[in-house]
């Protein structure tokens, strides 16, 4: 368990056993990034680590974390607002990978790894068409296995975009798109595999459903499955499923399913024994259509296969990578693309750029659907509505108990009953039958791609009658829920809007309590930019508790449009371009510095320790053990008080860097004070009560006047923003100052 420093002060200075009259004076210049508090008392000084913490058994096993896609993990009792900042949390490791990560990692706690054990495991899939097996707590341990569903030799590769109508929606390759799912009951990962395969016979574009067990890797229940075959040469045609239709590409009054045009973007839904596949185009590459096909979980025969737009044209599900939603009642629910809309035939009707409940009591068949009054204008302008997924809220009071949530390119987020979805109503602006209609995009600015302000290329996310939303170039919003309804406007969002394609936020709790929100900013991706972690409080979104930008040892590498991080049991993964990164608290050491020799002695995390002279035994040097270079890990830093020299021994290069900060009297202090991720050089001088900070960010001065004579200096990060705050504790009794710091006002 980590303790904030409030509540160590509290422990250590309990209110009934202070000296009479003692109080906490907390300024208000922020944080606290040194970890390791050094006192000195004696021949030594001892650096103390936080106590360990036990999660739950948390695990990740389907995009968006459950098949209702609400983005929450309720069982994290590792990571909490008070303990997600610089310094305390960041980037702990990576694995390198052999293409973009498109796919949401998935986690499984526990699994048996022949010849290792029982050990936690993250699942990786990515556009080389590879799926790795992580280890996801021990970097020395590596992956588990890998597996690779290409054969060069053989003729077998991943797809290139000048394939697939030159689309650079997908680059510079094409294997694995879509999130897997996991069957964690009988220890199985399912995933769709794209490959070009080169035979005798011509050139022929392949999907196939693997099913792989989760301990080895191996593939299960007689897989892999050929989804689709589409062939060209002496072997030319389609080999897969199809339905009767006379639409776009048809053959003979029969839609195939191309294997080459459609593209699995959306993660796979597991319900019932049966693994969903839902498809959509590469770049609205025609033709093509909206398919979802289900494969029995056992057999992996087919057993069902659905078309969104069989006598026209379009209407994919690709849900920005999100999975088809799913509801206790065994009902699916999708929303679609850019497409025909025509629901007067009776035996086939069309149904682009709506919402779908479907049936899967007999196959799949259309049970209910929202179409927005305004289709027509929203195909024409390229503003499809399925370019966000589909979220189940769970009961709700009130006249409409069980809800939905989605928005689309428009940027107007519905709230749908699942039981009346509102269909089609004809009678113009505002009257769409759904619940109720609210407007995004209301609080960031500037346009993003010729996109309008807002709209979703995302998925929301629920908590705690919350649903969180971050569209194209605006920020993080909460709109609250309740009776039924959302809120008008937002309750809460944040100060940070993202470009195209916002984000997908997700939730780690434990139960209802210390809830954040953790969102990946990739509109760096077509430049080939970095991807960027936030976490805010997801009680308040105007705390920003940490960005992977901060410190620069936590930059991740080249971001993934439409990327979602994955949180639990106190990590966070992250997939990009060529790496996973595995965020969490960082592992505290213990130390002690002793005067006499001039010696550090560390003992790390592994045990092993380290001797380190760093000091003079007869210039009275003082430690200041903290993270100088920003690098993540801490510093052995002395202050010798005869010069005012501080010596700053960096992890990051084993360089010295000498400071000229101090004069004879002054007591040396650290911290992050100006939130950049690296402790700033101070001093405190007693005789006139001023701070003299040198912020690492700026190398600029700042001065505060707070304190006297006799105080003890306990700076730290009091008021949660990221920050160190100048603070004392006041020790003589007939003196009681109003503290100045966070709430308080007034001068000790």
């Amino acid at each position: 368990m980590r303790l904030s420093l409030r509540a160590i002060f509290e422990a250590v200075l309990p209110r009934t056993r202070r000296p009479p009259g003692g109080t906490l004076v907390l300024g208000w210049l922020r944080r606290l990034r040194l970890r390791l508090a050094v006192s000195v008392a004696g021949i030594g000084c001892v650096v103390g680590a936080p106590l360990n913490a036990q999660a739950m058994d948390a695990r990740v096993l389907t995009y968006h974390n459950d098949n209702a896609r609400t983005g929450q993990n309720l069982n994290e009792t590792i990571l909490r607002p008070n303990n997600v900042s610089p310094g305390a949390f960041g980037r702990l490791f990576s694995y390198p990978v052999d293409g973009h990560v498109y796919a949401q990692p998935l986690y499984v706690p526990n699994v048996d790894i022949p010849g290792r054990g029982r050990r936690d495991v993250v699942f990786v899939a990515t556009e080389h068409d590879s799926v790795y097996a992580f280890d996801a707590d021990d970097p020395s341990l590596g992956q588990h296995w890998h597996v690779r569903f290409t054969d060069l030799a053989n003729g077998i590769s991943t797809i290139s975009p000048v394939d697939v109508v030159e689309s650079g929606d997908v680059v510079p390759e094409i294997g694995i798109t879509g999130t897997p799912v996991i069957d964690d009951q009988t220890g199985t990962l399912y995933v769709v595999a794209k490959t070009k395969e080169i035979r005798i016979d011509g050139t022929h574009y392949v999907q196939r459903l693997h099913a792989l067990d989760i301990a080895t890797g191996a593939e299960k229940f007689g897989g892999p499955v050929t989804i689709g075959d589409t062939a060209f040469g002496v072997g030319a045609g389609y080999s897969g499923p199809a339905v009767d239709g006379v639409g776009a590409g048809s053959v003979g009054n029969k839609v195939f399913f191309d294997a080459l045009r459609h593209h699995n973007r959306s993660g796979l839904l597991l319900l019932n024994g049966v693994v969903y596949i839902a498809w959509a185009s590469h770049g609205d590459n025609s033709p093509y259509h909206g398919w979802l096909i289900g494969y029995d979980a056992t057999t992996l025969n087919q057993v069902a296969v659905f078309n969104t737009t069989p006598n026209g044209g379009l209407g994919g599900v690709w849900m920005a990578g999100s999975g088809p939603a799913a509801d206790q009642t065994g009902s699916i629910y999708v929303s679609t693309g850019n497409g025909t809309f025509d629901v007067t035939a009776s035996q086939q009707p069309a149904y682009g750029d709506s919402v779908l409940k479907l049936s899967t009591g007999n196959g799949v068949s259309v049970a209910d659907f929202f179409t927005p009054w305004n289709q027509a204008a929203l195909a024409s302008s390229d503003l499809d509505l399925g370019s966000g997924g589909v979220v189940v809220l769970p009961d709700q009071p009130g006249a409409h108990p069980h809800l939905l949530v989605t928005a689309g390119k428009e940027g107007k987020i519905y709230l749908v009953d699942r039981d009346d979805l509102g269909m089609y109503q004809r009678c113009g602006a505002n009257c769409d039958g759904v619940v109720q209609v609210t407007r995004a995009g209301t609080i960031g600015g500037g346009a993003v791609q010729s996109m309008m302000l807002g709209g979703a290329f995302d998925t929301p996310a629920y908590f705690n009658n919350r649903v969180y939303y971050q569209g194209v170039g605006d920020v993080l919003m909460a709109f609250g829920l309740s009776d039924g309804r959302l809120s008008s406007s937002p309750v809460s969002f944040s100060s940070t809007p993202f470009g195209y394609p916002g984000s997908t936020p997700s939730i780690s709790a434990n139960g209802s309590s210390n809830a954040i929100v953790w969102t990946l900013q990739t509109d760096a991706y077509g430049s080939g930019g970095r991807a960027i972690l936030h976490a805010d409080d997801a009680l308040d979104l105007s705390r920003q508790l940490y960005s992977s930008n901060v410190v620069p040892a936590d930059q991740l590498d080249g971001a993934v449009k439409f990327a979602v991080p994955t949180v639990a049991n106190g990590k966070v993964y992250v997939g990009t371009q060529s790496s996973l990164a595995v965020f969490g608290l960082r592992p505290t050491s213990i130390a002690v510095y002793r005067p006499s020799t001039g010696e550090w002695f560390v003992r790390p995390p592994s045990g092993q320790s380290i001797t380190r002279a760093w000091g003079c035994p007869i210039c009275g040097d003082g430690p200041l053990y903290a993270d100088y270079d920003g690098d993540g890990t801490a510093d052995s830093a002395i202050y010798r008080p005869s010069t005012g020299i501080w010596y700053i021994l960096r992890s990051s290069d084993g360089a010295l860097q000498q400071v000229q900060w101090g004069a004879s009297g002054d007591v040396p202090v650290t911290g992050d004070f100006d939130g950049d991720g690296k402790a700033d050089v101070a001093v405190y001088r007693p005789s006139t009560g001023i701070w003299y900070i040198l912020r690492s960010s700026d190398g600029a001065l700042q001065q505060v006047q707070w304190g006297a004579s006799d105080d003890v200096l306990v700076p730290g990060d009091y008021d949660g923003d990221g920050k160190a705050d100048v603070a004392l504790e006041r020790r003589d009794p007939a003196t009681r100052p109003v503290g100045r710091g966070g709430r308080h006002s007034g001068s000790p």
